[in-house]
């Protein structure tokens, strides 16, 4: 009878032990499977980020805080250039007011004001601008200049407005 009890506890032992094994098994294959997709997907978002780092100098290259020609003509007029882009934005986007459309904008808004959204600051004399009245868009060519008094000035230079579809 003893020798019967031991004999089911091992085979229940070895039973045990063949499930926890398998068992294992399937969870360390599931999270290896797991690990190799985002090894995976991990090289795919260094490439990428490979891919874009190459093309920021591209894409910066008419940027006013990258065009040190720019920064050195306001430096020799005695203005500070460390907010500028932020104070020629804020100077443009004051302009957009309710019930008004933006001066800086040559047309009217057809289904609302016209509005300046986006503003790239290229160098030191000019800038170009996105604008929309909520159906139709275009962009916008300005000239500036920034006074003695530090009052910053633009003009309107070529504008274009997208076809609607």
């Amino acid at each position: 009878m003893r020798n019967k009890i031991l004999m089911y506890l091992f085979v229940f032992t070895l039973l045990f032990a063949i499930f926890i094994y398998v068992n294992d098994k399937r969870i360390l294959d599931s999270k290896e499977n797991e690990i190799t997709s985002l090894k995976n997907r991990l090289e795919e978002a260094e490439t990428n980020i490979d891919s874009l780092t190459a093309a920021v100098p591209i894409e910066d290259y008419f940027n006013l805080e990258n065009n040190e020609e720019a920064l050195s003509y306001f430096e020799e007029k005695g203005i500070d250039t460390g907010n500028l882009v932020v104070k020629i934005e804020d100077a443009i986007i004051s302009k957009n007011k309710v019930g008004e459309d933006n001066p800086y904008v040559p047309y009217d808004g057809m289904d609302g004001d016209m509005k300046i959204n986006k503003i790239k600051v290229l160098n030191h004399k000019w800038l170009i601008a996105d604008f929309t009245d909520g159906t139709y868009w275009g962009e916008v060519f300005l000239y500036y200049e920034i006074g003695e008094n530090g009052e910053i000035n633009f003009t309107p230079e070529k504008s274009f407005l997208y076809p609607v579809n």
